[in-house]
């Protein structure tokens, strides 16, 4: 038997930072749809003539497309988050009951982002 022989049996590391090109990916890909998205939000602000109140905020996202896409961000926004916060906590919180405590509470905290905004979204 050689000395670098490496095992690779049931003593595998469940947890750590094995997520690599799919959360640069995740990062990238919902970063390009947050900033595309407040272009084209800025371009309907800039082109509504006149003052902007809550009857233009209201128009624009009266319509069913802007609605929708707005939904969209609202969870690409959540998933950007929690790729983010997920690896300050896989980075920072050494013990593993305190990074799942700590990761639970950053689920339970977006969720409650996403049905706010969403309540929000809904209700104009």
């Amino acid at each position: 038997m050689s000395l670098n022989t490496v095992n690779y049996g049931s003593r595998r590391t469940v947890i750590g930072a094995h997520y690599g090109l799919r959360d640069w990916l995740v990062q990238r890909v919902t970063a390009a749809l947050m900033a595309l998205f407040t272009l084209l939000l800025l371009a309907q602000v800039v082109f509504i003539a006149g003052p902007v109140g809550y009857r233009q905020w209201a128009g624009i996202f009266g319509n069913p497309w802007m609605r929708g896409l707005s939904f969209a961000v609202i969870l690409a926004l959540a998933w950007h988050v929690w790729v983010g916060v997920r690896d300050v906590w896989m980075d920072y919180a050494r013990n593993v009951w305190m990074r799942l405590l700590l990761e639970v509470l950053s689920i339970v905290w977006l969720a409650g982002c996403v049905g706010w905004a969403v309540q929000a979204l809904w209700r104009l």
